[in-house]
């Protein structure tokens, strides 16, 4: 049918799901409240109505326009048109542009809008569905940790609310789009509502409105250190591959010392942003325990994760700012940790010299490794070779993607019992098991186990791995000569080579090859 869609002064381009629609702007909606982004090809952030008041196409008594979806652009410009300001953005992924609707069109739709006694069933639902959605460009799960202490006070506190809101708003909250909860900072932490609770940006706000004030010292640091750890569970809501973010409003300072909370943070790959209202005035300065508080407890000291606003009062135009750095999923760096984002090889001597029992041993160590590793189709994977002077893939990177199933893989190995060719057996990991998968996002680790020195060279394999960009660990025991060892290990080799008299001595070493995974990890992160 040729009918308009009623929307309202806010439905943005987002909200639209055809490639062309036409639309019915209501009248008089108030112009200052608009967001608008662009001039002539606006941002799918803007207001429909606001876009179309801004080029021309209708006036403030609204009337029908037609929207055309485009392609994103690398920069929006700010331009004051018709009594609107819009403004800067850089890249964003879609656009529209807006053209005078048809008017046999708007009259038919201004007749439907006018019988809302009636309202026109065919249109209706699909309008809801799309809102249910939310704003599918934007990934992230949001805890906004707010500042509830004396420190803040209850005017400013209420101020607070009010800004979170709008953020809240402006996210496009929905099933498919960005998940918020709220956790409210005193002298003791409170989580006010999860992920899960509400998936429509009415429900946020209502929630929000109803928070009460707590009072108390403002222990962030206490706060930040338990929303990192307790808040993004998946039984709360928190969806896998999507990228989990802390934003702490801070009036002033924190009573105590956020270092620790943001290395938790870190570790449990949240990104931390603060947005710090009311910096401490060079006379406060005395009272303050730490000024370097921001830069300790972001995501990283780069200057993205950190936000500044002089007071409470007029913060309606640092939202959108705000909302688009949240939106940004690849700039979140601490999404990425050491546990989530490695492919780990484990290449297994299976010669007789080990035997059954201290092989069940050698497994056993493979699998306390690969049980710290959040494994699954988006995250860390597992691989295991056995060698003899044959080699055997008992499983690849794409084999299984639980840690279940890989745990399980590793029980069955069977003990194959044979000679030792270690080099060709590094060889054979690189190409067949690491080749797959080298332009994959993930780091690869390549961990050696042998019991006893190898009949061919292993210097040359194992420099051409680490020139296919593997990070080889290597694992000695009883009889394996420290030479090898130091030959196949990446540098620095000291860090990289370990060595055991004994087959028991290897559960000892599960710690230390976990953390020397995670710091070959940040470090090629920094």
């Amino acid at each position: 049918s040729l009918a308009s869609t009623a929307i309202t002064c806010f439905t943005r381009g987002l909200d639209l799901r055809k490639g062309t629609e036409d639309v019915l702007c209501p009248a008089n909606c108030p112009l200052w409240q608009f967001y608008v982004f662009g001039d002539g090809v606006y941002a799918s952030l803007s207001s429909i109505c606001g876009a179309a008041i801004h080029s021309g196409v209708i006036t403030s008594a609204g009337g029908a326009v037609r929207v055309q979806t485009l392609p994103g652009q690398e920069s929006y410009p700010a331009v004051n048109a018709n009594g609107i300001q819009s403004q800067v953005l850089s890249r964003w992924a879609s656009s529209f542009s807006v053209t005078a609707g048809i008017k046999n069109t708007a009259l038919e739709a201004v007749g439907r809008s006018v019988s809302t006694a009636r309202p026109s069933t065919a249109k209706r639902p699909k309008k809801t569905l799309d809102k249910k959605a939310g704003n599918k460009d934007c990934k992230a799960d949001i805890a906004f940790l707010i500042d509830g202490s004396y420190n803040i006070g209850q005017r400013r506190f209420n101020l607070q609310k009010n800004f979170v809101g709008k953020v809240a708003v402006m996210l496009g909250i929905g099933t498919e789009g960005p998940h918020v909860g709220v956790v409210q900072a005193s002298e003791h932490p409170k989580i006010e509502f999860y992920l899960k609770n509400f998936t429509a940006a009415k429900e946020v706000l209502f929630a929000i409105k109803e928070l009460g004030f707590r009072g108390g010292n403002s222990n962030t640091g206490k706060a930040l250190k338990h929303t990192a750890q307790k808040f993004f569970s998946l039984e709360n809501g928190a969806r896998k591959g999507i990228p989990k973010i802390i934003v702490v409003f801070l009036d002033g300072w924190p009573s105590d010392d956020l270092e620790e909370a943001g290395i938790v943070a870190r570790e449990f790959g949240v990104n931390v942003f603060i947005v710090s209202v009311a910096k401490p005035t060079t006379e406060e300065l005395g009272m303050v325990q730490d000024i370097g508080f921001v830069d300790k407890a972001v995501c990283r000291n780069n200057g993205f994760f950190s936000y500044q606003m002089p007071t409470w009062f007029g913060t309606t135009k640092y939202v959108k700012p705000l909302v688009q750095k949240l939106c940004s999923h690849e700039q979140m760096l601490c999404s990425k940790t050491c546990y989530n984002s490695v492919n780990i090889g484990f290449l297994i001597d299976g010669s007789s010299s080990v035997g059954e029992s201290n092989f069940r041993l050698v497994l056993e160590f493979v699998s306390n490794v690969a049980k710290a590793f959040e494994i699954s189709d988006i995250g860390s994977k597992v691989a295991a070779v056995q060698f003899t002077y044959d080699q055997r893939t008992e499983f690849s990177f794409t084999d299984h993607v639980t840690k279940e199933k890989v745990l399980s893989a590793i029980r069955n190995i069977r003990y194959m019992s044979g000679g030792t060719a270690t080099g060709d057996a590094i060889s054979f990991t690189t190409r067949n098991v690491f080749g797959p998968v080298k332009d994959g996002p993930n780091k690869n680790f390549l961990v050696v186990l042998t019991d006893g020195q190898s009949y061919d060279d292993v210097r040359g394999p194992a420099a051409a791995a680490q020139k296919a960009g593997i990070t080889v660990f290597s694992v000695g025991v009883a009889w394996a000569p420290l030479d090898d060892l130091k030959d196949m290990a990446s540098e620095p080799r000291e860090s990289h080579t370990f060595f055991t008299r004994e087959f028991t001595g290897l559960e000892l070493m599960v710690p230390d090859i976990i953390r020397g995974i995670c710091k070959d990890f940040l470090d090629s992160k920094q």
